[in-house]
């Protein structure tokens, strides 16, 4: 039985469900099936795109591994680590400086796994945050949070998802007033509470607002291309812009540190990302011309530069990676 109609009985049964409930069994479904990414798939993430995005992410954690005085029980965990690529290219240059860690991963997609294993082999797996090892984690969380679901309300009434006629349908109409994760708190009050317990430091980096959004930012990709958020459910990545002011507050009554929240464009910027492209087109310069137009991806303020955003949580006494300090 297709989702679609396990949908369509579960409401003909109980009536219409959340959106909240709608966006978690259709993403669950998407990502247990399919491998969603590059060309052939339905979207690509900034890993995908150039190994100058992980390159930097690696060493914004190497600096901060260093900093804080390379300890040796501190592990790298990712969060909905995709094919296993940012982690290949952040683990290379944390490698070079010493770091000598563990490697986990939060995955619960089995073919998302099935990538991730042939690139790391030795890493550990889990299918949720709670399972990580109570040591210091150098977390990168990029692209997670947006797929995390949401609830919204129209006025004072929750917006929920009905089935009339041929499809699904939004109850009640009209404009959306407010938007909310709670599974996105959730994970960031207890990854804070993690960090502080045992140490460590998260990046967050997504495509979201820094604060004060309100509205309906849900939306669904499919074949690359936008379609609406209940036409194709499970097998359209459905999406929500992320909360930053909301996240970091969760992480900050976990007892974390959390740093300010700037556009990725600035911060691969302010870390190298042009002299880091300029001397990679050096080296190959038959493709200097898809190297600039890498960067421009990355960090344009028409691409990716500034509707993502990039954000640090910390332990205490843990310094705050490079380019977020105050």
């Amino acid at each position: 039985m297709s989702l679609a109609e396990a949908l369509r009985q579960r409401i003909a049964a109980e009536g219409p469900i959340t959106l909240h409930d709608y966006m978690a069994a259709s993403n669950a479904e998407y990502y247990a099936t399919r491998d969603p990414l590059g060309e052939a798939g339905d979207f690509t993430t900034a890993p995908e795109i150039s190994q100058m995005f992980g390159e930097l992410v690696g060493a914004a954690l190497a600096d901060v591994f260093a900093r804080a005085g390379r300890p040796d029980d501190v592990a790298y965990a990712e969060i909905g680590p995709g094919r296993g690529t940012l982690a290949s290219d952040v683990l290379r240059l944390m490698r070079g400086i010493g770091f000598a860690g563990e490697v986990h991963f939060v995955e619960t997609s089995p073919v998302l796994r099935n990538a991730q294993r042939e690139r790391h082999p030795d890493a550990t797996w889990h299918k949720t945050t709670d399972s990580l090892p109570k040591v210091p984690l150098l977390i990168v969380a990029n692209e997670f949070f947006d797929a995390l679901p949401v609830r919204q309300w129209v006025g004072n009434a929750e917006r929920k998802v009905t089935y009339e006629g041929c499809g699904f349908r939004f109850s009640p109409g009209g404009p959306v007033t407010r938007e909310s994760s709670p599974a996105t708190e959730a994970i960031a009050g207890r990854l804070g509470g993690h960090l502080a317990a045992h140490g460590g430091t998260m990046l967050v980096i997504d495509y979201g607002y820094a604060s004060g959004e309100q509205g309906d930012t849900l939306q669904a990709v499919r074949r690359h291309k936008k379609v609406g958020p209940l036409a194709y459910p499970g097998t359209s990545d459905l999406t929500a812009h992320v909360d930053f002011a909301a996240l970091a507050a969760a992480a900050a009554r976990g007892g974390a540190k959390v740093t300010r929240v700037i556009t990725q464009g600035t911060w691969l910027e302010t870390l190298g990302l042009g002299p880091r492209a300029v001397a990679l087109a050096g080296r190959n310069p038959d493709r200097a011309e898809e190297i600039a137009s890498q960067r421009k991806r990355l960090a344009a303020e028409d691409e990716m530069g500034t509707l993502f955003k990039v954000m640090a949580v910390h332990h205490p006494n843990w310094p705050a990676p490079a380019g977020l300090g105050a």
